[in-house]
């Protein structure tokens, strides 16, 4: 997420404090080696992601993303508050559980610019509706990003049995905001939500990190009831994103373990199912950028995030 608007205000840096402390419990013994490749030549290995915890390989899923050329503003239709409707569950150990991906941002969302900047209640205060995200240097869209890791999510957790929603899927102008997004996973009554990012710091600034839940009550907004299964979520996220994919976590936000505590994010605040956000990279360090515009990074980035929803699941 670009750190520009609603829910993305950056948080002030911490100074680290040592080696990886945060979730590396849920850390397999191959991350680490995944990490030294990552450090080394910039980029996971060719292992396509071994260690896998439940979610089966498959072929990534078509992206429904529209192209890289701009469209001609129209009206503005008015967004549908309806999520994408998942495809009937398949049988499978995650069978009658409910998965809501979030992708962050909206690819129509630069085209309407006084919808997005109107405010929302947030619970504990007002902010813009939703940003249009960030983008690498050669233009690659975190809107893209998002939606197409979101389709490739769909598929492994469908073939898991479990019945997945989107909050949006490309099909409405711009949005939701992000009190709608919270809003979809409460009504869906999700086991399990992820809203999927890309961060927009500075060059050097590399590797992923997942955002947790504060314990926020004031307002309209109670986390109380999901801080620590939300943590639970965000810890299994990290571990299997470092396995399967080989980056590293964050070395600018956080203690160095990959997990960042918020309270000042609707789409958190206002949730009442356990949810967390992930920021796979940073779109601006090229090193970062050269894997996020990578359909088998993605793929991979997909297979770490789907994992680490399927361990949380299954407990």
């Amino acid at each position: 997420m670009s750190y520009v608007g609603p829910d993305f205000e950056p948080p002030q840096p911490r100074r680290r404090r040592g080696p990886l402390t945060v979730a590396l419990a849920a850390l397999v013994p191959g991350a680490l080696l995944g990490w030294l490749v990552y450090e080394t030549v910039g980029g996971p290995g060719d292992d396509g992601g071994s260690g896998r915890a439940g979610v089966r390989s498959s072929s990534p899923a078509a992206s429904s993303a529209p192209s890289d050329d701009a469209k001609e503003p129209s009206a503005s239709p008015k967004p549908t508050a309806t999520p994408s409707a998942s495809a009937p569950a398949a049988s499978g150990p995650l069978k009658g559980k409910v998965v809501v991906i979030d992708p962050g941002h909206n690819p129509g969302n630069f085209q309407h610019a006084s919808e997005i900047n109107r405010k929302v209640n947030i619970g504990t205060n007002s902010k813009e509706c939703d940003t249009t995200g960030t983008s690498t240097n050669d233009g690659y869209t975190e809107a893209k990003f998002t939606l197409d890791v979101a389709h490739r999510m769909r598929t492994l957790l469908q073939e898991q049995g479990a019945t997945v929603k989107l909050t949006q899927d490309g099909d409405r102008p711009f949005g939701p905001c992000v009190d709608e997004r919270a809003r979809i996973g409460n009504q869906a009554k999700a086991d399990a939500v992820v809203s999927i990012h890309a961060d927009g710091s500075g060059a050097g600034n590399r590797g992923f990190h997942v955002i947790l839940p504060g314990a926020v009550h004031a307002g309209a907004a109670d986390t109380r009831a999901i801080v620590g299964a939300s943590r639970d979520l965000g810890e299994r996220v990290a571990g299997r994103f470092v396995a399967v994919t080989g980056s590293a976590p964050s070395n600018y936000i956080g203690d160095g373990g990959g997990l960042v505590t918020r309270e000042d994010l609707g789409g958190l605040n206002l949730s009442t199912v356990p949810k967390v956000f992930i920021e796979c990279g940073n779109m601006r360090d090229s090193k970062d950028a050269a894997l996020l515009t990578s359909g088998a990074w993605r793929q991979k980035a997909a297979q770490g995030i789907s994992e680490g929803i399927v361990s949380f699941l299954r407990g």
